[in-house]
């Protein structure tokens, strides 16, 4: 009903048997027409509740994920079962170190992936699907701060080397920093999108309806998630002034004059005036590189 593109299942939990619920809900999932209409994410951190999601689902799938910390020998036997099934496949930006947070780690990690598929599996390079980690940015701590230009350089640049490879992100980490404020993590999540998507990326995972467009956000608001976001100002104080910000919506100052403009303001929007927003931000970045061929 709001237009989302892609319905993504997720059965982790203490308290549930994944395996079991993710073969049963799939085959309830599969006999509703307005269900089955999507493509369904099958979405674990563990392999055996994937492999039974892939057994039950009917059409074309997308793994959510698999990656490198594994190690190869791994990697190469979940991806082969993947495309045994006909599914697409997210792969994480992680190898036997852990987890990719620089610009460098991101794009030398999705590269080997990306070689290993092509070379060893001739997998299909248009159902390979990077999320370079979309991490918290404004939490305080100086390292962090070049989070988001990181994720968005790292995208631009794999687009250029790995050809047909799509890109994804969970926008929600972003904000983590500011859980609670949730108009101030939709601008973020809208600044990001806008910067994000004429670099590449061209699948996130977001409330679908729930993310405004660019022009329905305020131009203080963003003015100040671009500063942060893209970790750039003319004086450098730009993380400082976020976190105040932050705060003032957080505790909107007492009116002692004239009432003034509220210190966030977004304007509504329908699901399908968002959805046109974002697809008509166009690609600025082409991919030079040639096709791997395999082995």
């Amino acid at each position: 009903e709001k237009k989302a593109d892609i319905l993504d299942f997720n059965f982790d939990s203490d308290l549930i048997d994944g395996q079991s619920a993710m073969g049963k809900f799939m085959r309830l999932c599969v006999t509703e027409p307005n269900v089955a209409k999507l493509p369904f994410m099958i979405d674990s951190s563990k392999w055996p509740v994937i492999e039974e999601g892939l057994k039950c689902v009917q059409g074309k799938s997308i793994v959510n994920s698999i990656s490198l910390k594994v190690g190869e020998e791994e990697f190469l036997r979940q991806a082969k079962l993947v495309m045994r099934f006909g599914a697409a496949v997210v792969i994480m930006a992680f190898d036997e170190q852990g987890q990719a947070a620089t610009f460098e780690d991101k794009v030398r990690i999705c590269q080997r992936s990306y070689k290993l598929l092509r070379q060893k599996l001739n997998f299909p390079p248009e159902d390979i699907i990077f999320d370079c980690n979309v991490l918290t940015i404004a939490t305080g701590l100086p390292e962090h701060n070049g989070y988001g230009i990181d994720f968005i350089n790292a995208v631009a640049e794999i687009k250029r080397t790995c050809p047909c490879v799509s890109f994804s992100g969970g926008l929600s980490n972003l904000s983590f920093s500011f859980r609670g404020l949730n108009s101030v993590r939709d601008a973020m999540h809208s600044v990001f999108l806008y910067h994000c998507i004429p670099k590449g990326l061209n699948m996130s995972i977001v409330n679908p309806g729930g993310l405004p467009r660019y022009e329905d956000i305020d131009e203080n608001t963003r003015k100040l998630c671009e500063e942060v976001i893209l970790n750039k100002s003319a004086d450098g104080n730009h993380v400082e002034r976020f976190l105040e910000f932050a705060e003032r919506v957080k505790n909107p100052p007492a009116v002692v004059a004239a009432p003034a403009g509220p210190v966030l303001k977004i304007q509504k929007s329908t699901p399908e005036q968002q959805k046109a927003h974002f697809a008509s931000l166009k690609l600025e970045v082409t991919c030079s590189a040639e096709h791997v061929m395999p082995e």
